[in-house]
């Protein structure tokens, strides 16, 4: 059988596109600079470079000794009864009141519940019918692509608040309706002529209107980019993925194609902007494995495309942003849950295996693992369960030494501390400086997290449930995304100020064997005009067991109140008028504290927030008894016993 029989005509061709690109040049001055921004004639180049036909990720069900072999794997197990239940199952209803839920109460779960269990469909039934290849579950899929097809439109409540996709006054491109879009397509590469061409037209009509002529016309300047093609977060790369990787895997034109890779190729700069030069991602861990996973799937996509002559992740920055999830760990396989992130979160296994391997990172822990999977998107699940530049990669020839005793985000002002390889003590911190107005930011200046052994005792709790109130001007009515639920001071009764301004400027440091040291002033984080000095001292000490002292020297230009903070999932008691106990039953820290300036009391609250960790942490202030012009509080932290 020929690949397709249903052929995608295109509204555009490489002249037209050219010609389009040739006469906004001469509207420069009236269109927005933007719609100059491609090189046009990259266009060109990168199409010398293509094959003749469309390919996603994975290969189309007729190479059936590939497919014969995956189906042995015990990751695909399932994948076939896992569909057959489908089969009796009904597809849930989506009504557009359920869409509007958002709109009416902030509540993001129950639209994406159920919208996940619609989308979900695709993955089990293409997959299923790839590894039996009996036409089973074609009409099952049939159906959902209909269903899927008949929605108003695919972009996510949460990102249409004033309804104009809803309504049909606009079609927006964002993660929803590119993810869909990118998992349609793979389906129709994998499936191909085993499709009805109902089905395939469907889909293809859907891809255009939905996603293909909304970004051309943004890349074209015909109208108002959405803000992620040049925004510096996860949305950038994710999007550009999937609308390029729909692109790479159904569009028949070469020139088309080219334009969206040349697009991509440019567009995710912007992406590579939003870490600092230093390789630091403030999303956190878990938006680095979103995000950045989505940048490789892009590389991949545009590599396997081009044959390896375009590769993004040779941008030196790249590199380095390659590097943040394994510098990141704390000891133990534990992170720290900086910004929106879990308290949970870790790297990605797949994504470090493929990066260890591609860029020659020599991380074996990382590349001993199996990365075929079914327990994902249809795209990202064939990535990792064929053949890819990274597979193509031996492994490295000798392994890296790990991240060493620290890792230190200079530009970022991010230090990890450890214990040395051959110690005994397994104490270690996460110390954050940094800035108020980072992604996903948390008003966090001079946060800090301590681990002993795999146990994060003092922590950072992460981040909240989302809802309405968290992306919007109510974001630091949280107690968990302002400063109050940081181990940070509060300053004459008032928490962390929004915005870059409100900074940890490094005042020195001195980093050795045996102790590191840094020194932030973090007063501009106050907007307190009788602070005229805050300055927090950490000192990681490797001598014993280990120790962090974090100390806080503040002057004022008349009295005013003062007090710091620790926060904690775990149990505490206070040991004695100047001592805390913080423990989970086996591992316990010993904090003392002693002030300079006035007295001091413990103040424990539970923090009453919705927290992905599912848990309430405690604050346990440490304020001053009275008000000072000047005082030191000093907290000592280290293993008990």
């Amino acid at each position: 059988m020929g690949r397709s029989h249903v052929r995608y005509r295109q509204p555009l061709a490489l002249t037209s596109l050219l010609f389009i690109c040739a006469g906004a040049m001469l509207l420069q001055k009236t269109k927005p600079a933007a719609a100059q921004d491609m090189d046009m004639d990259r266009v060109a180049e990168i199409a010398a470079l293509l094959g003749r036909e469309p390919a996603g990720f994975g290969t189309p069900i007729d190479n059936r000794d590939r497919w014969t072999e995956l189906s042995r794997h015990d990751s695909f197990a399932g994948e076939i009864s896992d569909a057959e239940r489908l089969l009796d199952e009904p597809i849930p209803e989506q009504s557009d009141d359920l869409y509007l839920d958002f709109s009416r109460t902030g509540n993001r779960t129950r639209w994406q519940r159920v919208s996940g269990r619609r989308r979900r469909r695709i993955p089990t039934l293409v997959v299923a019918e790839c590894l039996e290849n009996k036409g089973r579950f074609l009409p099952a899929f049939d159906e959902i692509v209909e269903v899927l097809c008949s929605e108003r439109t695919w972009v996510m409540p949460a990102h249409d608040a004033k309804l104009t996709n809803f309504h049909g006054e606009s079609i927006d491109i964002d993660l929803g309706s590119s993810a869909l879009a990118w998992s349609l397509a793979t389906a129709d590469y994998l499936l191909a002529d085993k499709l009805s061409p109902e089905t395939r037209r469907l889909i293809r009509e859907n891809l255009e209107r939905r996603i293909f002529q909304p970004y051309r016309d943004m890349v074209l300047g015909q109208r108002q980019k959405n803000w992620w093609m040049t925004g510096t977060n996860n949305w950038n790369a994710v999007c550009l993925a999937n609308v390029t990787g729909s692109a790479m895997a159904v569009i028949d034109s070469r020139d088309e194609r080219a334009f969206f890779a040349a697009a991509a190729e440019y567009y995710s700069k912007s992406f590579l902007e939003g870490f600092t030069d230093d390789g630091y991602c403030s999303e956190g861990l878990g938006y680095w494995n979103y995000g950045f996973g989505y940048y490789v799937m892009l590389c991949e996509t545009i590599h396997q495309a081009t044959g390896g002559k375009v590769d993004l992740l040779a941008d030196g920055k790249a590199k380095q942003a390659a590097t943040f999830g394994s510098r990141i760990e704390i000891i133990s396989e534990v992170y720290p849950a900086f910004a929106d992130c879990s308290i949970r979160a870790e790297p990605s296994s797949r994504l470090m295996y493929y990066l260890s391997r591609r860029l020659g990172l020599g991380l074996r822990r990382w590349e001993r693992i199996d990365p075929v999977s079914a327990g994902s998107s249809l795209y990202q699940s064939m990535m990792y369960s064929f053949d890819n530049s990274a597979t193509a990669t031996p492994p490295a020839e000798s392994a890296s030494e790990g991240p060493g005793l620290r890792s230190w985000f200079d530009q970022a002002g991010v230090l990890i501390c450890r214990s040395g390889s051959d110690s005994s003590s397994r104490f270690a911190v996460a110390l954050k400086g940094g800035h108020n107005n980072e992604h996903h930011n948390h008003n966090d200046v001079g946060s800090f997290v301590v681990v002993l052994g795999n146990r994060p005792l003092l922590i950072d709790p992460g981040g909240e449930v989302y809802t309405a109130r968290t992306f919007s001007g109510r974001r630091y009515e949280s107690n968990v995304l302002n400063s109050f639920g940081h181990p940070v001071p509060l300053v004459a009764g008032k928490l962390q100020e929004t915005g870059r301004q409100a900074r940890a400027r490094l005042v020195r440091h001195a980093f050795g064997a045996d102790t590191d040291a840094v020194v932030f002033d973090i007063a501009s984080a106050y907007d307190v005009p009788e602070l005229k000095k805050l300055e927090r001292t950490f000192v990681y000490c490797r001598d014993g067991s280990g120790s962090l002292s974090v100390t806080d020297e503040v002057v004022f230009s008349q009295p005013c109140d003062f007090g710091t903070a620790l926060i904690t999932f775990d149990q505490w008691r206070q040991a004695s008028a100047s001592s805390l106990v913080v423990s989970d039953g086996e591992k316990a820290l010993r904090v003392d504290i002693t002030a300079e300036g006035a007295g001091f009391q413990i103040q424990p609250e539970t923090i009453k927030e919705d927290l992905s960790a599912r848990r309430e942490p405690v604050r346990l202030g440490i304020n001053l008894t009275k008000p000072v012009t000047s005082a030191v509080v000093r907290l000592t932290i280290k293993p008990q016993g």
